[in-house]
C-alpha cells in the first residue's frame, strides 16, 4: 500500500475520536462545543484574606468541595472555580465585580459573603446579568433592590433578629438588654432588627467601629446600665477583644452575637476563660446536620470540620453546577434555571422566591455555644419572620 494512503487511514480514527469527544462534550452543554461550552466558571466573590477572612474561607471551601465533586464526574468538560478575594471590604467589590462580568466564561457567582460588600457590587452583577447566590449575605434589603439577579440561600436578618431576641427573653431570661452594633450595613442592620423585638426589654445602646481596639468606653456603659445581657452586632474581629474587655471589668452580662461572630477567631480574640458561655446565633446549620455524604466529604477534603457557611456555600455552588450540566452556560439560561430550580441540598430544599430569598418554609435559625473554647450546636430556635 503506498505510504501516503496508509497515513491517511491512521489519521481518520484519531480525527473521528476528536469529533466524537467535542460532540460529547457539546451534547453535553445543550450546544456547540465551538462556543465554549466546555470552559466554563463559576465564581467565588469574598474575605480570603483580612480581619474576617475565615468566614470567607470556609465559604470558599464549600464551592472548591462541590466544583472539585463535579469536575470528578465531568472529567471532559469541567468547571473552573474562579476566586476575587474582597478582603471583606467595600470599596474593593465593585472593581471585583466588573472584573468578572466583563469575563463572559462566568456564568455564576456564589458570593458576595457580606452585606457591606454586597450592597456595592450586587447592583453591577445585575446590569451585567450575571446571576448569584451568596451564603451568607443576610440583611434584609439586599432582596429589595429589585436586582434580578440576587438569590440568598439562607433565612436574613428578618429571621434571625427576632430569633436572638426569643433566645435572649425565654432561653437566657434577659430582663435588660443592651444592644450594640459595628455601624456595617450587617451589624447595624441586624442590632436594628433586635432592638425592635426586645422592645422595652433594652436597656441602652452603643456602636463600635470596624478594625477598633479598645472598647473600654462601651464597656463602662454597658456595666451603668446593670444589663443581665448583651446583643452585639457585628463580625469576631472586634467582638473577641470586646468580650476579653468586657470581662476584665467584671461584666458578667450574657453574651449573645450573631453569625458574623461564628467563627473560631473570636474564642482566640477573647481567649477561652472569657468567651466560655457566650451564644452565637446563626441562620446556618451545624455542619454534622447537613444531609448526604458532605461532612464527611468536607472532612476528608480539608481536614477539618465544616465552617460557618461551608454547607450552604456548597448548596449555593451546587445550583449553578446542575445548570452548567443541564447546559445553562448563557447566563440569561442559567437565571431562568435558578429562578424555577427546586431541589433538595445537603441544607435544606431550595427554592426561590420572586425577590430571590430562600422558601420561608425552609429557613432555619440555630443558636450556638461556647463550651470548652470551642463553638459548639446548642439548639435550633423556631424562625419568627
Amino acid at each position: 500500500m503506498n505510504v501516503r494512503v496508509r497515513r491517511a487511514w491512521l489519521v481518520v480514527p484519531v480525527a473521528l475520536s476528536a469529533v466524537v469527544a467535542m460532540s460529547a462534550c457539546a451534547e453535553q452543554n445543550g450546544g456547540s462545543s465551538a462556543s465554549g461550552k466546555c470552559d466554563s466558571k463559576i465564581a467565588f466573590f469574598g474575605a480570603r484574606t483580612g480581619p474576617n477572612a475565615n468566614l470567607g474561607i470556609n465559604i470558599y471551601n464549600g464551592v472548591k468541595l462541590a466544583v472539585d465533586q463535579y469536575n470528578a464526574k465531568h472529567k471532559d468538560c469541567k468547571v473552573t472555580l474562579e476566586s476575587k478575594d474582597s478582603q471583606g471590604d467595600e470599596k474593593q467589590a465593585p472593581g471585583l465585580a466588573q472584573q468578572l462580568v466583563q469575563d463572559q466564561k462566568v456564568v455564576g457567582v456564589v458570593g458576595p459573603a457580606f452585606s457591606g460588600e454586597s450592597e456595592a457590587a450586587d447592583g453591577i452583577f445585575d446590569q451585567g446579568g450575571l446571576p448569584l447566590i451568596s451564603a451568607s449575605a443576610t440583611n434584609p434589603s439586599l432582596s429589595q433592590k429589585g436586582w434580578k439577579v440576587f438569590h440568598r440561600m439562607l433565612g436574613n436578618d428578618n429571621a434571625q433578629g427576632p430569633a436572638a431576641a426569643t433566645y435572649l427573653k425565654d432561653t437566657v431570661k434577659a430582663k435588660k438588654v443592651f444592644v450594640i452594633d459595628d455601624t456595617t450595613a450587617y451589624g447595624k442592620g441586624l442590632s436594628d432588627v433586635v432592638k425592635q423585638s426586645l422592645g422595652s426589654v433594652v436597656a441602652g445602646s452603643d456602636t463600635v467601629q470596624p478594625k477598633q481596639t479598645d472598647f473600654q468606653a462601651t464597656v463602662a456603659k454597658v456595666k451603668s446600665s446593670k444589663a443581665d445581657a448583651i446583643f452585639y452586632g457585628g463580625y469576631y474581629a472586634e467582638a473577641g477583644p470586646f468580650v476579653k474587655q468586657l470581662r476584665a471589668a467584671n461584666v458578667k452580662a450574657t453574651f449573645v452575637s450573631d453569625d458574623g461572630v461564628k467563627d473560631e477567631g473570636f474564642v482566640k480574640g477573647a481567649g477561652n476563660a472569657a468567651a466560655e458561655g457566650s451564644v452565637v446565633t446563626c441562620p446556618c446549620i451545624p455542619g454534622d446536620e447537613a444531609k448526604g455524604t458532605f461532612f464527611a466529604d468536607y472532612k476528608k477534603a480539608f481536614g477539618k470540620e465544616p465552617g460557618t457557611y461551608g454547607p450552604e456555600a456548597f448548596d449555593s455552588a451546587n445550583v449553578f453546577l446542575d445548570g452548567i450540566a443541564a447546559g445553562k452556560t448563557a447566563r440569561k439560561d442559567m437565571l431562568s434555571f435558578i429562578d424555577s430550580y427546586d431541589k433538595d441540598g445537603v441544607t435544606k430544599h431550595i427554592k426561590f422566591d420572586k425577590t430571590g430569598e430562600i422558601a420561608k418554609s425552609e429557613i432555619v435559625i440555630w443558636s450556638y455555644k461556647v463550651s470548652g473554647g470551642e463553638i459548639v450546636k446548642d439548639q435550633e430556635i423556631k424562625a419568627t419572620s
